[in-house]
């Protein structure tokens, strides 16, 4: 029965490079963390916050009433995919308090749920068991499962796991996990790794938003110029600590921008103009997961380049927030445009999840 916390990974730069077996390498899958409990007819699908995601996917029930053993706790991931890759925007879009938009969207948007270690079988908890005895159970207990129930694919091999992190981006996926295979289930303990894509790319700083503390810059906001000349907002840079907070705004102070209607997002404030942006990304309006969130910022003049780390864009925007490396003196900011950014080829899903 819930809750069970999951175990979690910490990130790490390369995959580990240890005697072939150790480790146990799967793809990282891009979407919401899940354990399945099942007793019988009963199914509850719980979050990693351990909060129940069962009404948002109704549609994963009877699949997983026919995939899984009658009473068993299986940890996994809940994804979303159209178009030969996973769409974590329209999986977001799920999490919708009208009962009547989440079932339309589980007809339009139909999740998968992809299982990756069985914690409880029967009346057997299996916390303490070394995953590679998890694995082989797991592998046991989903050999007849069928699509929108999937295991996910696996392996021991250091090189065939680096091949996947190279050739999976373009299916939508993360990066790649590495588990010790004698390990236990530790809840909410990072003892297994994840390596994640991380990229760079040199963007406009054109905004910032204050920090919940009042005391400067709580993020930057970042932008890419188009083909046409107009800057689009990317995403932003944050996590500063309390001594970078206080430099940035001595920083940022003399290009705070008195007037909006100057400034290439100054459109935002007016409803309409954002309705109609011709799918430019603008930084204010009304936040799609949270309407009472505060997007309001402080304009700056686009004249500095930051050099931003980053791990992947989705539909032109940074999937996370991005990290702030350094400023780029030698840049000049209409040279910051969106085809440094490094396109991955797709790869069909199909491929990951097998037949």
């Amino acid at each position: 029965m819930p809750p069970i916390k999951p175990m979690l990974a910490k990130a790490t730069d390369a995959l580990p490079d240890a005697e072939i077996g150790a480790y146990w390498f799967e793809p990282k899958w891009d979407g919401f963390r899940c354990i399945v409990f099942r007793d019988g007819d009963e199914v509850e699908l719980g979050s990693r916050n351990e909060r129940p995601l069962t009404r948002y996917f109704p549609e994963l029930l009877a699949p997983l009433r026919a995939a899984l053993p009658d009473r068993c706790v299986v940890d996994g991931e809940v994804v979303v995919a159209q178009h030969g890759a996973l769409d974590f925007d329209a999986l977001q879009q799920r999490l919708h308090p009208a009962e009547s938009r989440v079932n339309r969207l589980a007809g339009e948007t139909p999740a998968s749920f992809v299982a990756f270690d069985l914690l409880a079988l029967d009346d057997r908890s299996l916390l303490d068991v070394p995953f590679r005895e998890r694995r082989a159970l797991l592998e046991l207990s989903l050999a007849g499962a069928q699509a929108p129930v999937h295991l996910t694919p696996g392996t021991v091999d250091r090189a065939v796991a680096h091949d996947w992190f190279v050739r999976f981006e373009g299916a939508g996926l993360d990066g790649v996990l590495a588990k010790p295979t004698g390990g236990s289930y530790q809840q909410d303990k990072r003892v297994q790794l994840k390596v994640k894509h991380q990229r760079t790319a040199d963007c406009v700083v054109a905004g910032f938003r204050e920090h919940k503390n009042g005391d400067g810059p709580g993020s930057l906001l970042l932008g890419l110029y188009d083909a046409e000349g107009r800057l689009h907002h990317l995403g932003v840079a944050s996590s500063f600590s309390v001594v970078r907070r206080a430099e940035l705004r001595a920083e940022l102070a003399p290009l705070i921008a008195e007037d909006l209607a100057d400034h290439p997002w100054g459109e935002w404030a007016q409803a309409q103009a954002h309705a109609s942006a011709d799918n430019a990304r603008l930084p204010g309006g009304l936040s799609r997961w949270n309407v009472g969130k505060d997007l309001t910022f402080v304009p700056l003049r686009p004249e500095r380049v930051a050099e931003v780390a980053f791990e992947r864009v989705d539909n032109g925007r940074f999937r996370h927030s991005a990290r702030f490396l350094r400023w780029r003196a030698d840049r000049e900011p209409s040279s910051c445009t969106f085809e440094q950014l490094e396109v991955v080829p797709p790869v069909e899903l199909q491929v990951v999840f097998g037949t």
